[in-house]
């Protein structure tokens, strides 16, 4: 088992770092590249032309060191296919964005209903072939069950759909969506590794793909990943939740990603309310800090502390 641990994560890093490094010219090429806000923040115009699209190398380098074990792990398959299915989501939003020049990329009732159809075969799949998955680990209860019935079903759709658009919106500076995902990985190889959930090959092929495409992300990033990459991160996140039977944990180690989701949810509906005033100088949260003097390395560096704290906090409740 160790061994294959090993050869998924060094498989992963390879084909990613590779992978990353090869995608740099290419997008480049086929300009490819991140448009930037003017009325956003003034620091990332100059990000403006970085090609994008850089979570296909995370994708690949992931499949292809979680799918060799598929035989041996069945839990494998639906994390794999939840991830790469929001990834070709995230694709397609990129691909009308930078190449067809539409910078809404897709309508957001498209992109709803593509990831509600998705989700909707994720959840079948748990009703009908893994019913045990849907069972709710309740955090600081020791470990206990709880069965809430066709609710459960429900809450699928909360927890995937959420997690992943918080995802989304984590990845606005350089290496944040990547390094705040790692701990999170991390915590799902170990917790699977000591309770043998059979999720760490896939989980371990995750922390291998993210390090080998943060050594270009990391500021200043060469390459961005994309909704191809943050949406494919929120898809192995809730994925991996499930499998392990804590939708539920998501609210402690995936912290940032809530928080970043509520910001914006706060910030439209006071700026609403209110005719045109704010709560945070900018939504997403991270550019509240960025406008504050923050830098982004500080930022990164936090968010990311603050998530390894609460992945501990997690594992030893």
């Amino acid at each position: 088992m160790y061994k294959n641990v090993v050869f998924a994560l060094i498989i992963s890093f390879v084909i990613s770092v590779i992978g990353t490094k090869l995608l740099i010219p290419i997008l480049t090429n086929m300009k490819m590249r991140q448009t930037e806000r003017t009325d956003g923040v003034a620091s990332h115009l100059k990000k403006a032309g970085t090609p994008t699209m850089g979570g296909i190398a995370i994708i690949v380098g992931f499949f292809f060191g979680s799918i060799i074990f598929a035989s041996l792990y069945r839990d494998i398959i639906p994390v794999v296919l939840l991830t790469v299915g929001f990834g070709v989501i995230g694709f397609l939003d990129d691909y009308l964005k930078v190449v067809k020049r539409n910078p809404d990329g897709l309508k957001p009732m498209q992109k709803m209903c593509l990831q509600i159809i998705l989700t909707g075969v994720f959840a079948g799949y748990l009703w009908f072939y893994a019913d045990e998955n849907l069972l709710l680990r309740i955090p600081f209860t020791n470990g206990k069950l709880v069965n809430i019935g066709i609710f459960s079903l429900i809450l699928v759709f909360i927890c995937v759909i959420g997690t992943v658009n918080g995802t989304n919106f984590t990845d606005g500076l350089d290496g944040l969506a990547t390094t705040v995902t790692i701990p999170v990985a991390i915590y799902f190889f170990i917790t699977s590794l000591f309770e043998g959930e059979g999720i760490e090959v896939v989980a371990i092929s995750m922390v291998g793909a993210l390090l080998g495409f943060l050594i270009f992300n990391k500021y200043p990033a060469k390459i961005f990943m994309g909704d191809t990459g943050s949406l494919a991160l929120g898809g192995f996140v809730a994925g991996s939740a499930y499998m392990l039977q804590r939708p539920l944990y998501i609210i402690i180690i995936g912290a940032i990603y809530l928080i970043e989701v509520i910001s914006v949810i706060l910030q439209v509906g006071y700026f609403k309310a209110t005719g045109g005033k704010r709560i945070f100088r900018m939504a997403p949260i991270h550019h509240h800090f960025e406008l504050g003097g923050w830098s982004e390395v500080k930022i990164v560096v936090v968010f990311s502390l603050i998530t390894c704290v609460l992945c501990v906090v997690a594992f030893f409740i």
